[in-house]
């Protein structure tokens, strides 16, 4: 039965409205998303960079934020290239097979951040809370387990969704209000009951928000109790110091996220479900690596070296 499903719908063709209604933005949006997705790229990268050219930074904190990093330049490019062609081409044309790939990683990628943040704040619980123990408790090994499990779950809610959108019967050049294939706007040009399927998305919403969100609060509640009984105010300031980027991380991915999927499935949310899906997809990948390096000492001082010793070569 699924075979017939997917056999059927694999010739549909659909049609992304994306931002069309504003015809007269279409240029300026054009130029504000490529310029978005070039910092993000170059910023991502220079993360990446600057971690692997830095033995100082071979650790655990940094074998993360260098996931995120990756993640970040994944599903970004996921949906920007896309939106940047429909922007300024009149094809705005994507086959059934297309929306399913690009669905399906986007899905991936944005579960997969959700639980690398919050295998973030459990190694900076351990950091923090148990200094003189953290190459012990986080050997690489074991975080090498913890990124693959991120993955992991990542592309297993991916399939079931995929799943759940493979057994919906979609009408042929179905237009959908938006400028990607988000969950609800697939579902919206679904010609079939797609009860399931939202049944699906919402239980899996609330395990990946849920489970991310409290493993991040369960590690916060532990760091603030530990950061009160420091003694020292050199102690505190350089514990709050390693928490702070990643605290503001994880509140602009989760505010947008809650944002998106708390906003009622209507026509007259459709805008706001594509700027705020425009926010987390394009707008956070460039964010992240400007959050880390800004407030991160070791970063901007990596940052710092790599320069001047390029610019020193140069002259000599």
């Amino acid at each position: 039965m699924a075979y017939e499903v997917m056999n059927q719908t694999s010739a549909t063709t659909f049609i992304l409205v994306g931002f069309s209604e504003y015809p007269q933005l279409q240029i300026p949006l054009f130029l504000l998303f490529l310029t978005i997705y070039s910092v993000t790229l170059m910023g991502n990268l220079g993360i990446l960079v600057v971690i692997k050219g830095n033995p100082k930074l071979h650790t655990p904190m940094y074998f993360f934020l260098s996931h995120l990093s990756f993640l970040d330049i994944c599903y970004s490019s996921v949906f920007t290239p896309k939106l940047l062609q429909i922007l300024i081409m009149e094809d705005r044309t994507i086959s059934f097979i297309g929306c399913m790939i690009q669905f399906f990683f986007i899905c991936t990628f944005v579960i997969t951040e959700m639980f690398m943040l919050a295998v973030m704040a459990y190694d900076r619980f351990v950091a923090v809370c148990n200094p003189l123990l953290y190459t012990v408790v986080m050997p690489f090994q074991f975080c090498a387990l913890l990124v693959a499990g991120t993955y992991m779950i990542g592309g297993l809610c991916a399939v079931i969704l995929i799943y759940t959108l493979l057994q919906l019967s979609y009408c042929e050049y179905g237009i959908i209000n938006h400028f990607g294939c988000e969950y609800s706007a697939v579902i919206s040009v679904s010609c079939s009951d797609s009860s399931f399927s939202q049944l699906a998305c919402l239980v899996i919403s609330i395990f990946s928000e849920s489970s991310s969100v409290l493993i991040t609060l369960a590690s916060y509640v532990f760091i603030v109790v530990t950061i009160i009984k420091m003694p020292s105010k050199g102690g505190l300031r350089k514990a709050f110091s390693t928490c702070t980027s990643h605290l503001t991380a994880i509140s602009i991915f989760h505010g947008i996220i809650l944002l998106l999927y708390c906003v009622p499935n209507s026509n007259s949310s459709r805008l706001f479900v594509k700027v705020a899906t425009a926010l987390y997809t394009v707008m956070i990948p460039m964010l992240n690596p400007l959050i880390y390096s800004l407030r991160n000492k070791d970063v901007k001082d990596t940052v710092r070296r790599l320069i001047s010793s390029k610019l020193h070569s140069h002259l000599t």
